[in-house]
């Protein structure tokens, strides 16, 4: 069984470009015979000459049992990807629990007379990943296959229809109908929960609006035109110029974005064919408590709140306060809860909701520091029944050149899962094969579709030397449906590839996705195997 993919969705998942690797003569590679324990369309796969320099591990368990089903290196270290974000967002997921909510208050500092408060406003960063900015009317996070912060990476990412200042829209409307109508003072945002620093990149911060980006939506028009411009957030004294043209249909659509330093002044040029869906580029905010603090003034000038200072400029830090005077808070911003924000960093491979993790497991342990966060994350995997010795991690989301990984890890905290209350809320968090998330376009025919819950991992760069993709990584792991209710944990993955082009590099993907829906259909098949 092959599925062919032809997705440009299958790139979501990029951990890091991390490797080169040395391309192959082309000869084929010399006979191989079958592996008769993994059966021989599975081993049809792995014998390719593509993958002739390459290592696979493939390991597959039944953890009712315990016994192993297949077993293809799995006690060997491999590049993992974002399969990583397995063991950050279980980590995060224990610490915090999954019906944690994130609370952002914000407090009114000096003294009121009627509906003027003579002081200032501080809102208190909390690592709310979303602020409200995703959160759709059932209070579910949304997201699409391919997420806005994939766009200058991946064709084909898309925009959730929420709208990115709802939280501090709320929160403006809260202080209004407090009583507050005017603000003799100033806006603080207060980013003293913790600290990052690299090699967390993205690098998380306590306020986020919008994953901190400017989403710029480019539609094409008549040939000769100028293409239409969308953008959001629109907060001051943010400013998008777009020099993008429509071309004839079936021309060149090619888009590039730069901005000044301050990030404040955001470029678009290039082209867009006639008859191109729209093309979705971000730019970085480069300062997000400032950004935030702009966006709040401007949100309670439309709930008619005014603020005597200026809206733009830096975040006045030095106004906080060593702590807040009990009865201070006027307004708070409260999120769904944690199981929908590990919903949305596992089905889309959410690079900054995973790194942000490490920072929220060290502030529960009463750390302002983000390296603080490892200890905790380590101490969770020992009680999990994670082999330490077979786990190497310097961040969450699985883009560091330390990050490694065995399949028998992997397979260890998917089997801890199985074991709470929370395993299918957890299991139903990852991406479902052939119908949502990273694996929404791939064996959207074939009969494992729905049968395999699993994140991906995809670790990829350009080979210069031999001009050729470069794919130190392509992986999946998470549960088969194994059949009369059961459920197999699995790893398969594919280390140290090459592809001579990106339809090459599509190939790699479908057959590490081959190899998942073949091992359902074994496990239905045999189900006392």
């Amino acid at each position: 069984m092959r599925v062919k993919t032809r997705s440009w969705r299958v790139w979501v998942g990029i951990g890091a470009a991390l490797i080169g690797v040395t391309a192959t003569t082309g000869a084929a590679a010399p006979p191989k015979a079958p592996r008769q324990d993994l059966g021989p369309a599975i081993s049809a796969i792995l014998d390719q000459p593509r993958y002739q320099h390459s290592q696979w591990g493939i390991l597959e368990q039944d953890p009712q049992t315990g016994r192993t089903i297949h077993d293809l290196q799995g006690g060997k270290f491999f590049i993992p990807g974002s399969v990583a974000k397995l063991m950050s967002v279980s980590g995060t997921w224990d610490t915090l629990g999954g019906d944690h909510r994130f609370t952002t208050p914000v407090n009114a500092l000096g003294s009121r007379s009627g509906s003027v408060l003579t002081g200032n406003l501080a809102m208190v960063a909390q690592g709310d990943l979303t602020m409200g900015g995703r959160t759709a009317p059932d209070g579910q996070v949304s997201y699409t296959p391919v997420d806005h912060t994939y766009a200058n990476d991946v064709p084909g990412a898309t925009l959730t229809p929420e709208d990115p200042l709802a939280g501090l829209d709320s929160i403006a409307e809260q202080i209004r109908s407090a009583g507050i109508t005017q603000v003799r003072g100033n806006v603080v945002v207060d980013p003293r929960l913790f600290t990052a620093e690299p090699p967390l990149d993205p690098l998380p911060t306590p306020m986020i609006v919008n994953d901190n980006v400017i989403d710029l939506l480019t539609t094409p028009t008549a040939p000769g035109r100028a293409a239409q411009l969308f953008w959001r957030p629109q907060v001051a004294p943010y400013q998008v110029t777009s020099n993008v043209r429509t071309v004839a249909a079936g021309g060149t659509t090619d888009i590039q974005v730069s901005a000044n330093p301050d990030g404040t002044r955001i470029t678009l040029s290039g082209t867009i064919a006639a008859d191109a869906d729209p093309v979705l580029r971000i730019s970085h905010v480069q300062d997000p408590n400032a950004f935030a603090r702009t966006a709040l003034i401007e949100a309670l000038a439309r709930a008619g709140v005014t603020v005597a200072a200026r809206p733009v400029g830096p975040n006045p830090v030095d106004l906080l306060p060593a702590s807040y005077p009990a009865g201070s808070r006027v307004a708070a911003y409260v999120s769904p809860p944690f199981e929908q924000y590990a919903r949305l960093i596992l089905k889309v491979s959410h690079n900054l909701g995973a790194n942000l993790g490490i920072c929220l497991m060290a502030v529960a342990a009463g750390s302002h520091d983000c390296a603080d966060g490892f200890p905790v994350l380590r101490a969770f995997l020992e009680r999990a029944g994670v082999d330490l010795t077979q786990v190497q991690l310097a961040d969450g989301r699985g883009g560091d050149p330390v990050d490694r990984i065995t399949p028998v890890a992997v397979n260890q905290i998917l089997a801890y899962w199985l074991r709470t209350p929370e395993a299918d809320t957890f299991r139903n968090a990852l991406p479902i094969l052939g119908v949502d998330g990273t694996l929404a376009d791939n064996c959207t025919d074939c009969p494992a579709k729905g049968k395999v819950w699993a994140k991906t991992g995809t670790v990829a760069g350009f080979d210069y030397l031999n001009q050729q993709f470069a794919v130190g990584a392509e992986t999946v792991a998470g549960y088969l449906d194994a059949g009369n209710g059961r459920l197999h944990t699995f790893f398969a993955g594919v280390n140290n590839t090459q592809a001579a082009d990106f339809d090459d590099f599509l190939e790699v993907i479908d057959d590490v996705t081959n190899v998942a829906a073949l091992l359902q259909q074994q496990a239905a098949r045999h189900p006392h195997h």
